[in-house]
């Protein structure tokens, strides 16, 4: 089940980003469940990554090769998290970052390993590494409809960017896939997102620049309130334009590549929102009038991360007294609750602390009836303003997780 419309786009060749999806049957026979990225030498890749503290393996390791080498090799596999698997995770991991190291000559830090699926079952490193081969035979600038399909997990549709810029005559190219439907909530979101450009940019560049679009964008979404434990971004310059090096952020065109990759991260951010497990509505939680940005934060979580909210989103049910109680346990200082104002899109509901005059039972469940809806909240004590993207909360949520290692 999923929201809107989100198609996959036709994806353009990055130059310097060359990607493939094999099966190695991790979970189901013929499945592409293993994915590999190529980055031409002289690439610089700048990761963020989760902060549950029983992060996955490949996460440790993806953290110490950044530190450690260039890297030329991205893998991924779906099916199995290969978290909370201790030192044995660790070993299984290197293995698969070795495998491919010693095909192409490379050191093993060369490589970034990354996992998603069922959290504590051993990797079966061994299936992994039997199509590595295959993989690196297959690998081609045209692969990024492959590898969006075989990151995927409970996903029912491949999420992917792609757009274009010209400078100076160049084309300058921002592609983008990413997975995630349930277990979504920051710092990250159970998701796995690659982004990459074929531009030049210096990695302390590259890795500001991945943070900011992250916390635009991945930071900025949850659908169960749950922190996985494989959250990972990975942000690639191939460095393959006929352009110079874009060594600090500031200038026109650092500006305009900025732009187009925070608008692929927020993109895929709400690609993975509109699939989120068992979905019928995509929900947008707008905050305005903070007194800093924690408040609209704070607001903006209680009101998306609540169950009676969200089960009456499912029942399309403008059950507006459970908004403004999560507005009011949301633990703001000395909250003014008849400063507060809330809207359903444009439709004013409370104001002067309890429902606006002008509101009727009708013009909210007009509202709610559709499939996609702002929670507008002004909290009428500052100028801050964040937006989260959320969901409803649905009987198909429970079946796919009751259902999830069967």
């Amino acid at each position: 089940m999923a929201v809107g419309e989100y198609p996959f786009p036709e994806m353009h060749p990055v130059a310097g980003v060359k990607l493939t999806a094999v099966s190695a049957g991790i979970k189901k026979p013929g499945r592409r469940d293993v994915v590999l990225f190529e980055l031409a030498e002289g690439s610089q890749v700048a990761g963020v990554f989760t902060l549950n503290a029983f992060c996955a393996a490949p996460v440790t390791v993806c953290k110490k090769h950044l530190a450690a080498a260039p890297i030329r090799y991205l893998v991924i596999n779906s099916g199995n998290a290969n978290a909370c698997t201790g030192e044995q995770g660790i070993n299984d991991a290197l293995a698969t970052c070795e495998s491919i190291a010693q095909l192409r000559g490379l050191k093993k830090e060369q490589v970034l390993p990354f996992s998603t699926g069922v959290i504590g079952e051993p990797l079966p490193v061994q299936k992994i590494v039997a199509v590595i081969p295959e993989a690196l035979e297959k690998v081609t600038e045209q692969g990024w409809d492959d590898a969006a399909a075989g990151i995927m997990t409970t996903d029912t549709r491949a999420k992917g960017f792609s757009k274009q810029i010209v400078w100076q005559s160049q084309t300058i190219t921002v592609n983008g896939i990413a997975k995630g439907a349930g277990m979504i909530k920051p710092n990250m979101a159970t998701m796995l997102g690659y982004i990459a450009t074929n531009a030049k940019v210096a990695q302390p560049v590259l890795q500001a620049l991945l943070r900011e679009a992250a916390d635009k964008s991945f930071n900025r979404i949850t659908i169960d309130g749950d922190t996985s434990t494989n959250d990972s971004c990975i942000l690639i310059a191939s460095g393959q334009v006929d352009l110079p090096e874009i060594q600090t952020a500031e200038g026109e065109l650092y500006q305009q590549l900025r732009d187009v990759i925070i608008e692929a991260h927020i993109f895929l951010a709400k690609s993975i929102v509109a699939d989120g497990e068992g979905a019928t509505k995509f929900v947008a939680v707008d905050v305005s009038g903070g007194g800093d940005r924690n408040e609209c934060l704070d607001v903006g979580y209680a009101v998306a991360h609540s169950p009676l909210i969200k089960t009456a989103l499912f029942a399309s049910d403008p059950n507006w007294g459970r908004i403004v109680a999560a507005i009011g346990y949301a633990g703001v200082k000395d909250l003014d609750a008849a400063k507060v104002r809330v809207h359903l899109n444009d439709v004013l509901i409370v104001e002067n602390g309890g429902r606006a005059a002008s509101y009727t039972e009708e013009q909210g469940q007009a509202v709610m009836s559709g499939a996609e809806i702002t929670i507008r909240i002004d909290l009428g004590r500052g100028d801050s303003h964040e937006t989260l993207w959320t969901t409803d909360l649905s009987y198909e949520y429970v079946r796919i997780n009751a259902d999830y290692r069967s």
